[in-house]
């Protein structure tokens, strides 16, 4: 049996451009998806073509807007609100051995991210129609700073693998975020050129530099 790797991106031609490289690895076949992680109809259909490649093994969710990139809607809706959309669509095809990762940040630890027993109820119910307003009056008017946004975004990721890893436990899958820091990457270089502050945060790295 050939493992099957699917490459999910909003940008379709990137996707597969990066499938077409990866393909000559032959470790596995490499198949590009278009889904846009905010749109049910889309996850929809992504969840049924891994149904049909077989058994899930593993989800690596990496989507993430940078705060230069979008408002704070945009920012919640697409790192937290799509992160949990895509569980929510792929959940019932885990089971034993299933792994899901999803990609959060330092952010929240670096600004302190504590959220109150309301913030923190609204960012526990799933998200439905008046979410980001819902959000916006628990927070309070700070988060609409993109800069802002961003953290408790991310925060909202890692407090919803938590929930998702008591959820997906008793079929043996597993879930769990992963926080890290300022990773070399083209968006990376742009924002340390942009701003001191994470220029501050590799020189914090114990490593000196950015993740590769």
């Amino acid at each position: 049996m050939v493992d099957v790797l699917l490459l999910a991106d909003r940008n379709d031609a990137a996707v597969a451009a990066l499938a077409k490289d990866l393909s000559g690895s032959g470790r596995a076949v490499v198949e590009p998806f278009a889904v846009d992680v905010t749109d049910r109809e889309d996850l929809a259909r992504l969840a049924e073509r891994v149904s049909e490649l077989g058994t899930l093994r593993a989800v690596a969710h990496a989507e993430g807007v940078a705060p230069e990139d979008a408002d704070w809607r945009g920012i919640i809706e697409v790192d937290f609100v799509g992160t949990v959309l895509l569980a929510e669509a792929l959940r019932p095809l885990a089971t034993a051995g299933t792994a899901f990762v999803y990609c959060a940040s330092v952010s929240p630890l670096i600004a302190h991210i504590e959220p109150d027993p309301v913030v923190a109820a609204v960012l526990d119910d799933p998200p439905q129609e008046g979410f980001l307003d819902r959000i916006r009056d628990a927070i309070g008017p700070a988060v609409e700073d993109a800069a802002w946004a961003y953290p408790w975004a991310t925060y909202g990721v890692q407090r919803f693998a938590r929930a998702e890893a008591v959820r997906l436990g008793p079929v043996g899958a597993r879930a769990c975020s992963l926080s890290p820091g300022a990773i070399d990457t083209p968006q990376t270089r742009l924002e340390a050129a942009r701003h001191e502050s994470v220029q501050e945060l590799i020189q914090r790295t114990p490593l000196g530099r950015t993740g590769r």
